[in-house]
C-alpha cells in the first residue's frame, strides 16, 4: 500500500542528479534504541540451548566460540539535496505548546520518547523503509523540525494520465532494506521521478485545530493576480470522514493520526491498524513473504502500552509548540510590508484562527503560519505527481513559520536560499515572483530579513 508536503524533463533530470552521491545531511540527535517486543506469531522458535550447569560428555571437544553477530545492512542512506546556507544558533525548539496542564506536559514528554525511538527489525522495521525513526528525518531545530532528507516518488504518465505503478512498488521508493536483496529501485517503466524533502512539524497541532470551514473560506475568497487555490478534500484514513487536507506537500492528510499512521508504514515499514499491509519490494510479493517474519499489524496497543506508537507520535506532534519569531527591527517591519505589497500574502496568508479543541491550549488561538493551506497550480514548480486530491501541478502553500531553521527550500530542496526559492515560483505565483525580481536592493533586503525572522 503506497498511497501515503517543473516540467517533466526537469523533474527527471533533477532526480537523476539526486541519485548520485551527495553530501549527507546533518546528523539528527541520538535516539534511544527501541526494545524488541516479544516475537509475534510468525517468528520462528528460538534455538534450544543447554541447561545451565549441565555436564559435558567425557571426551567431547569444547564447543566452538560463537560467531560474532552480523548486523544486517540498512542500505543505502537516502540521497540529499546540495547543502544550503549554514544556520547559526539553530537552537532546540522541541518544546510543548504554552498552556498545557501538568498531565499534558507529562503526556508530551512520554510521546517525545516514542518520536525519538529507533525501530528495529524485531519491532517491525522494514523489510523496506526510508529510515529508522521519526527524528532521523525531522530534526532541524529539534525533534520535529524539517531537514534536507529526501524521499523519492515515481510514476508513469501516458496521454496525460498518471499511473502510480503500485504493482512495481510505487509511488514511493523505500531506499533502505533489512538486507540488500530487498532494496528497491526506480523501475524502468517510470517516466516521472520527483524528490520531496522533510516538512517541519512545529505547531502541527495548531494547524490541525484550524476548522475545515476556515480553510474552505480561504478557497472562496476573492484573490488578485490570477491566484485561485482550492481546498484538498480527502478521506481521513482513521475515521473515513471527508475532511480538508492540510499535512504533506500535497495536503494529503487532514489529521495527525492519519499522517503518523501513513509515515509508520511508508517511511519505517511498521504496519498498524489503518495501514496494515507491508510494502512489497518493487511489488514482489514473493520477496515480501520471504522477508517479513512478523504478524501484522506490528504497531498495536497492549496492556503495557494502551496507545499504539503511531498515536503517541501524533500526540507529540499535536502538543509541539511553533517556532517563535526573532525580535523585530525596522528592516523586518518594512520587509513584512513589502511581503504584502508584492502579493506574497495572497497565498502565504499571515494568520488563521483555530476552532474549538478538546485541548484548551489549542482552542481559539491565532496561528501565524503564513499559509492558506490550499492547493495551487504551481506550473513548472509542480512535481508532476498526482496524490490524493492534488493533481501533478498542484502543491500546498508551504507554511513559512520556522523558515529560518531550514537550509533547503521548495518541495525538492532545489533552492539553497530563500531568494532562489522565490525566483523559482511559477504558475499562480508568477506575478508575485516577477514583482520580487523588480524590487530595489534595499526593499529586497528588508523582505528577506523579514522571512529570515520567521
Amino acid at each position: 500500500m503506497k498511497t501515503s508536503l517543473f516540467l517533466l524533463t526537469a523533474v527527471i533530470s533533477m532526480s537523476t542528479a539526486l541519485e548520485a552521491a551527495m553530501p549527507p545531511a546533518a546528523s539528527p540527535p541520538p535516539a534511544p534504541q527501541k526494545p524488541a517486543s516479544p516475537p509475534p506469531s510468525k517468528t520462528p522458535p528460538p534455538p534450544i540451548t543447554p541447561t545451565a550447569g549441565a555436564s559435558k560428555p567425557v571426551g567431547t571437544p569444547p564447543p566452538a566460540a560463537p560467531a560474532p553477530a552480523v548486523q544486517k545492512p540498512l542500505l543505502p542512506p537516502p540521497p540529499q539535496p546540495p547543502p544550503g546556507r549554514a544556520i547559526a544558533n539553530e537552537g532546540n525548539f522541541a518544546n510543548p505548546i504554552a498552556g498545557l496542564s501538568a498531565s499534558q506536559i507529562t503526556e508530551f514528554n512520554a510521546a517525545k520518547t516514542v518520536f525519538l525511538e529507533v525501530e528495529t527489525e524485531d519491532a517491525g522495521l522494514g523489510p523496506i523503509f526510508n529510515d529508522v525513526s521519526c527524528v532521523a528525518c525531522h530534526f532541524r531545530g529539534g525533534a520535529g523540525g524539517a531537514s534536507r532528507t529526501a524521499v523519492t516518488r515515481f510514476g508513469k504518465i501516458t496521454n496525460g494520465i498518471y499511473d502510480p505503478l503500485e504493482a512495481l512498488g510505487g509511488p514511493l521508493l523505500q531506499r533502505r532494506a533489512i538486507a540488500p536483496k530487498y532494496l528497491e529501485r526506480v523501475p524502468p517503466e517510470a517516466n516521472i521521478v520527483a524528490n520531496r524533502i522533510t516538512t517541519p512539524l512545529f505547531g502541527a497541532g495548531l494547524i490541525e485545530a484550524i476548522s475545515d470551514s476556515t480553510i474552505l473560506a480561504n478557497a472562496t475568497a476573492s484573490k488578485p493576480d490570477g491566484v485561485k487555490g482550492r481546498a484538498a478534500v480527502v478521506s481521513d484514513a482513521i475515521t473515513g470522514e471527508s475532511r480538508v487536507g492540510r499535512f504533506g506537500w500535497k495536503s494529503q492528510h487532514a489529521t495527525l493520526n492519519a499522517f503518523s499512521a501513513d509515515a509508520y508504514l511508508n517511511e519505517m515499514g511498521v504496519t498498524n491498524a489503518f495501514f496494515p499491509h507491508e510494502n512489497a519490494p518493487n511489488g514482489n510479493l514473493a520477496l515480501l513473504t520471504e522477508a517479513d517474519k512478523f504478524s501484522d499489524p506490528e504497531d498495536k496497543p497492549s496492556v503495557a502500552d494502551p496507545k499504539a506508537d503511531f498515536i503517541l507520535t501524533a500526540d507529540y506532534m499535536r502538543l509541539l509548540a511553533p517556532v517563535p519569531r526573532t525580535p523585530t527591527n525596522s528592516s523586518i517591519i518594512k520587509g513584512e510590508t513589502v511581503f504584502k505589497e508584492i502579493g506574497c500574502a495572497v497565498c502565504h496568508v499571515p494568520s488563521m484562527k483555530t476552532g474549538i479543541s478538546s485541548i484548551t491550549a489549542l482552542s481559539n488561538r491565532t496561528v501565524d503560519l503564513y499559509s492558506d493551506l490550499l492547493l495551487h497550480n504551481m506550473g513548472s514548480l509542480g512535481d508532476g505527481m498526482t496524490q490524493s486530491a492534488a493533481n501533478g501541478m498542484e502543491m500546498r502553500t508551504a507554511p513559512l513559520w520556522g523558515l529560518r531553521l531550514r537550509d533547503a527550500f521548495l518541495h525538492d530542496g532545489r533552492a539553497s536560499t530563500v531568494e532562489l526559492a522565490v525566483i523559482a515560483h511559477a504558475g499562480e505565483a508568477q506575478v508575485a515572483r516577477d514583482r520580487f525580481k523588480k524590487l530595489t536592493a534595499d526593499r529586497k533586503k528588508s523582505l528577506l530579513d523579514f522571512l529570515h525572522s520567521l
